[in-house]
């Protein structure tokens, strides 16, 4: 591919003008902000503005609700020979671009499943898609150049293809995405009106649950109005799940309640538990492969500059390697804790290592705990 533009520079669109950069390909910067576009132009995403003459592929990286606009915009100034989306909706923009009088043989939907609670070109990076799943959505009337053309671009930025129809992906986006992003928002939602004491008293559990609800507002909400429909269903589902666990719980509180029920009401409690324990082991880690469980030593690090990379570097020294870490800050003091994941036969070596070294190890963890 020798030419693209990219149209959107927040964190998808930016991303994807780093991976083109890094494999040689020229790339042009388009966005409604100018400040956006100029900052994914410091970080070397390419160059702002129009290009002067047709480039090989337009990637449309804006909001569901806004990819068939601009897709008819681009296609009526004959900006590039071929077009692809990144929205994580697929039905609706089809449907509007349709409705647009879009050419749709040379356009691909097409949906990167990488990207983070935090928006914006300062979040991007070149391998941000690194081993993950691409969804393409070709239609029926698609040509096959089109279609080669989005494949040459998943391979570029380090993804791997998975073929999909719209409906199929849409139904699928909301049960592993669109669906436990807004849970995440309506339980974070619950603590505004707590009292700060309380607050003072969340775990690290509280902040995994809520993390997602720092997504943009409007852009999620855009998302969830496109796949409204599916995401609804998937709530419905939920719904009668917390109904079931509350029934359970309010057996298992009743103190007239008879000994049969209380056993009973134990029962689908744990029940439920377990079949969230089993949903949880299904998924998937980096690569597609099952996450490894790997135990952790847990350090305190204080807040001060370097002191992360001393212990990053010291752990490196010791020649082990980190499979995964974790960082919580402390609201009460100047230090955070860390968690250092590695294979299990090392993690005594490193603990003992890591207090020689002065470090404040605070205990190890093992991946069954909860």
């Amino acid at each position: 591919m020798r030419s693209a533009a990219i149209v959107g520079t927040g964190l998808i669109g930016t991303s994807v003008a780093l991976a083109l950069r890094a494999g040689g390909t020229v790339t042009h910067l388009i966005d409604t902000d100018p400040r956006a576009a100029r900052t994914a132009e410091a970080l070397g995403a390419g160059t702002t503005g129009m290009p002067r003459e047709v480039v090989d592929l337009a990637v449309v990286a804006v909001p569901p609700t806004q990819v068939a606009p601009v897709l008819a915009s681009l296609q009526a100034q004959g900006v590039a020979r071929f077009y692809t989306d990144v929205a994580g909706v697929k039905s609706l923009p089809r449907r509007e671009a349709e409705a647009l009088g879009c050419d749709l043989t040379s356009m691909v939907g097409g949906h990167p499943l990488a990207g983070g609670e935090r928006s914006g070109p300062l979040t991007a990076r070149a391998d941000l898609f690194e081993g993950r799943p691409w969804v393409l959505v070709p239609s029926g009337t698609t040509s096959t150049q089109a279609l080669n053309c989005a494949l040459e671009l998943v391979a570029l930025c380090g993804a791997t293809s998975v073929l999909l129809d719209a409906e199929t992906h849409d139904r699928a986006m909301a049960l592993v995405s669109h669906t436990p992003h807004l849970l995440c928002s309506l339980a974070a939602a619950r603590l505004s009106d707590l009292d700060e004491s309380v607050l003072r008293l969340a775990g690290h559990g509280l902040r995994d649950i809520t993390r997602l609800a720092d997504g943009n507002p409007a852009l999620w909400a855009d998302v969830l109005a496109a796949n409204a429909g599916p995401v609804a269903a998937a709530l419905d589902a939920f719904a009668t799940d917390v109904r079931e666990a509350a029934d359970a719980l309010r057996a298992l509180a009743d103190d007239n309640g008879q000994g049969s029920e209380r056993t009973r009401g134990g029962d689908r409690l744990s029940l439920s538990l377990q079949k969230g324990a089993d949903g949880r082991s299904g998924i998937p880690g980096r690569y597609g492969v099952p996450e490894p469980a790997f135990p952790a030593v847990e350090v305190a690090v204080g807040d001060a500059p370097g002191e992360l990379a001393r212990l990053f570097g010291d752990v490196a020294a010791v020649g082990c390697n980190i499979e995964d870490v974790d960082i919580e800050h402390s609201t009460e003091r100047r230090a955070g804790r860390v968690r250092v994941f590695v294979v299990r036969d090392r993690l005594y070596d490193l603990a003992a290592e890591l207090r020689s070294r002065n470090w404040d190890v605070q205990g190890l963890l093992s991946p069954a705990a909860p």
